[in-house]
């Protein structure tokens, strides 16, 4: 079937020499000279005619993968009612990602961020029977945070495109089978896109749930950092990384002493004025969950991980204690909290890394203005109501399953996948009725990809000094044909390019008037199509250049063989 040929000199596309001033990312700045995005508003792009190609094509890989595991596509609305959100409760725990409106008569909307609520009412609505499951329903559809800082271009939007798909089932056992059916959905969607990406475990903060993994593609820009352990291939997200520190004896150790300490509250001050290590230290860390003063204590020489606090505690609220918290608290004395003396789980909870297990001593506040204690045990002298892995996550920590060193590496997150469970389930009551004629409370998943995020991401591993280079599955063309300039070149130009249209070769062809070759080549270069075909001098003797743009590699060829090459031929 003939493909399209795409003649620049009909088209529009404005190309720039120089990087958007405000572009810090690489994918930013090569989408927006290329002509593929343009920005309308702080974290809000329009998508140009070759961007909304790679866009759809990306569409197309996910939309195929997800029919090919029985997936049934679906579009909801993207105004949507706030009552099911309070149901679920996310209507609050959203805060002020959420863009909330009011219709004319005063009723309560938003633009929707996810759509587990609806989904799981249109199921309740449309299944009503075991028999009816399992079912998976996916929407290719623009969602709406209203992000408080958009950055990095098209990859932190205030829109933005995204498959999310959802899986019904009975039973526990049918969940898993749904989980391993995208699991390797996505492994053929991000193998046929070209992404360098890795499976690496994840939480599922308010998402709820168990099972969690997320597909990172590493790239500099990438927000989310994960370990990986060069000896045993382990992966996971920084957040969801976790350390056993066994417990040991708690006598056996000295007495606590009382330290005077003047002018030490900060770690740094503590460890200088005593000559120990600052690990030898107990940091003691005040936050407010929901509003009530919590202490997090880990090692002093580690800081606490405020994000991944955060995600363990959600859908609480986390926000640092300031300086009028301590106002008329006799039990709070800045710069020396300690968590003994009646501090664990009476004045205060008590939240603590895994570091400091039972049996450890510390270093530590000692709720006295310019006093420390020494010989601090856990589990002797305090107690902690819950353990977290909270401390930021460093290089060459040890790896949980081997014990190595770990490595850490940026990444773009281009997909998320949740065994919800009964979550949303529970909320709206979505029951059918089981084989024994009872009702049956359904179990769910939740799959989402970027697909906009993918562009960002691509865009970002495989573009090199003179521009993107897209892998040909999502290139906006097979070929880019160039006419060097002189009337014979374009002719010749113009006849390649429709030839190979004709055998279903996607053609762009820069047959523009006025535009030198130089600026040709420049821009063939930039707009990062796979293959490019140059009409130039030797057009007169029949022969054709042919570069591969990832590798660079050139060869000349007669028009014919050169035809037969790109439309596969040979």
């Amino acid at each position: 079937m003939a493909a399209r040929v795409q003649r620049l000199s009909r088209s529009m596309l404005k190309t720039l020499r120089d990087d958007p001033a405000d572009a810090e990312t690489l994918n930013h700045k090569l989408l927006v000279r290329a002509g593929y995005v343009r920005r309308t508003a702080a974290g809000i792009w329009t998508w140009l005619p070759l961007g909304k190609q790679v866009l759809e094509n990306v569409t197309r890989v996910v939309r195929e993968e997800m029919d090919a595991i029985g997936g049934q596509e679906v579009l909801l609305p993207a105004l949507l009612p706030k009552e099911p959100y309070e149901v679920s409760g996310r209507y609050e725990e959203y805060g002020d990602l959420l863009f909330r409106l009011k219709d004319r008569k005063g009723g309560d909307y938003l633009l929707g961020p996810t759509h587990e609520e609806i989904f799981t009412q249109v199921v309740k609505d449309q299944c009503t029977s075991y028999k009816d499951l399992p079912v998976i329903i996916y929407q290719i559809q623009t969602k709406y945070r209203d992000e408080a800082r958009p950055r990095a271009g098209i990859l932190r939007g205030r829109e933005f495109t995204m498959k999310d798909s959802y899986s019904f089932d009975v039973t526990d056992e049918g969940l898993a089978e749904s989980y391993a059916l995208h699991r390797a959905a996505y492994q053929r969607i991000f193998d046929r896109l070209g992404i360098d990406y890795r499976i690496v475990s994840a939480i599922s903060g308010a998402m709820g749930g168990s099972a969690s993994e997320e597909f990172l593609a590493p790239a500099p820009a990438g927000e989310d950092t994960f370990a990986q352990c060069p000896q045993c291939g382990f992966a996971a997200n920084t957040e969801a990384l976790s350390v056993t520190v066994p417990p040991t004896a708690t006598d056996g150790h000295p007495p606590v002493e009382l330290l005077d300490t003047p002018d030490t509250p900060t770690i740094e001050s503590l460890a200088a004025h005593l000559d120990v290590p600052a690990s030898a230290t107990l940091k003691n860390l005040l936050v407010k969950v929901d509003g009530e003063i919590t202490a997090v204590g880990v090692p002093g020489d580690r800081e606490v991980d405020l994000g991944k606090l955060a995600e363990l505690l959600a859908p609480a609220e986390v926000e640092l204690v300031t300086a009028e918290d301590f106002t008329g608290r006799e039990d709070l004395v800045r710069g020396y909290v300690g968590p003994q003396n009646g501090m664990a789980g009476k004045a205060f909870r008590y939240l603590a890394d895994p570091r400091v297990a039972q049996g450890t001593s510390w270093i530590t506040g000692a709720n006295e203005e310019g006093k420390h204690a020494r010989n601090v045990v856990c589990g002797r002298d305090f107690e902690v109501d819950q353990y977290l892995d909270v401390v930021v996550v460093e290089p060459g920590d040890p790896c949980p399953r081997c014990g190595a060193g770990i490595e850490l590496d940026r990444a773009i997150e281009v997909g998320h996948i949740f065994q919800l469970g009964r979550k949303y389930a529970d909320a709206f009551e979505l029951d059918v009725l089981g084989q024994d004629g009872k009702p049956a409370r359904v179990t769910m998943g939740s799959y989402g990809i970027g697909v906009s995020r993918i562009v960002a991401a691509l865009a970002e591993q495989t573009a090199d000094e003179q521009g993107l280079c897209w892998p040909r599955e999502v290139a906006p063309a097979d070929v880019h044909v160039v006419a060097a300039g002189k009337a014979q070149q374009t002719e010749a130009a113009l006849e390649i390019a429709q030839r190979l249209g004709d055998a279903g070769v996607r053609v762009v062809v820069d047959d523009r008037a006025g535009v030198s070759p130089g600026v040709k080549f420049t821009d063939a270069e930039l707009l990062g199509v796979p293959t490019i075909l140059v009409a130039g001098r030797g057009i007169k003797d029949g022969l054709v250049e042919l570069k591969d743009r990832r590798s660079g590699e050139r060869e000349e060829l007669t028009i014919e063989d050169a035809v037969r090459r790109v439309s596969g031929g040979e």
